[in-house]
């Protein structure tokens, strides 16, 4: 697939399409992969990867991309796609300017997540059947490929792309998705346990932003936790409260919004699984009003951002309902 993506993006630059290339390139490590904007074929040829690693979500990118002179092509995965027709209805890309390829994605691995499994001093990987093989400095290690894949990934809720100008690749299929498992135990549990979890997680908060800074739905010119007179300017949290209290403003802030990316999660180097914080809202959002998922269609609007009077859920309907 790398091949194909690499010959496709050095015709259209060659060509005229576009000015600008969004895709990934690695750091000093082949596992070390960061969104690259090539502007040339031969920067592309020299530089360009897609690979297992390549699980970083390239629409946020392109509010600030969009914006420039001349057209920008950009691979989007399934998953990608929802947060590009999110950020398409909140009015933050310029069409115009984007030339939307939609790739095909089995899943993406992370070098946390092969560590967390015990393998370390990696060299190399290759897959081989259902298994990724690691080659270390220790030697040889196998693991499952589903083991190996990211939380977001085991629990993936669409192959199937909802936009793009043009597909490399056979189109996949919503899936039957289990994302919900986790969230229903954190329900299961008393408010104190609830209360006890949240507080052992985001205790460990160190503030870096690196949530706030990756999220498609955090799109805000300039963030009420970077304004100097809040309190809470681009500094660590001195206390407990203060570590829950951004991290909740941030998921109401996106509640409706989220796609669930599960982007948050992933850059987090504290490992929090913030991304259950936003599932826990887009839960509830199906409860009451609905199935919904966010970025599914352009335009369609957030039940948070529309009254219905037949099936708005009234005070008494939440009560009733148990949601917790």
């Amino acid at each position: 697939m790398q091949d194909e993506l690499i010959k496709r993006a050095c015709e259209l630059l060659s060509d005229g399409t576009v000015t600008r290339v969004l895709g990934w390139s690695s750091g000093d490590f082949f596992y070390d992969i960061t969104p690259t904007v090539f502007t040339s074929a031969e920067d592309v040829k020299k530089h360009f990867v897609y690979n297992d690693f390549c699980g970083a979500n390239l629409s946020k990118y392109l509010i600030a991309e969009s914006q420039k002179e001349g057209k920008i092509a950009v691979f989007l995965k399934p998953c990608d796609t929802y947060s590009f027709n999110q950020l398409m209805t909140e009015h933050r890309l310029k069409r115009e300017n984007i030339y939307a390829i939609g790739i095909p994605c089995e899943g993406k691995v992370s070098a946390e997540t092969l560590h967390d499994a015990g393998i370390h001093g990696i060299l190399g990987v290759k897959k081989d059947g259902n298994d990724l093989v690691c080659e270390t400095v220790y030697g040889e290690k196998r693991i499952a490929f589903d083991e190996a894949q990211d939380e977001r990934c085991r629990n993936c809720k669409s192959r199937k792309h909802v936009v793009y100008d043009e597909l490399i690749g056979e189109e996949g299929e919503v899936l039957d998705s289990h994302r919900f498992d986790e969230v229903e135990k954190l329900e299961a549990m008393t408010p104190e346990e609830r209360f006890r979890f949240w507080q052992g997680e985001l205790s460990r908060c160190i503030r870096c932003n690196a949530c706030r800074n990756v999220c498609p739905a955090c799109n805000c010119e300039l963030c009420v936790f970077d304004n100097p007179k809040s309190g809470v300017f681009s500094k660590a949290a001195s206390n407990d409260f203060e570590d829950a209290n951004f991290h909740i403003i941030r998921a109401f802030h996106v509640a409706g919004r989220c796609t669930d990316c599960g982007e948050c999660s992933r850059v987090c180097p504290e490992h929090i699984p913030l991304h259950l914080l936003n599932r826990k809202f887009i839960k509830d959002i199906d409860t009451l009003y609905g199935e919904y998922q966010a970025g599914e269609t352009e335009g369609q609007m957030s039940p948070l951002s529309a009254f219905t009077e037949s099936n708005d859920a009234e005070p008494s309907i939440v009560q009733k309902g148990g949601i917790r």
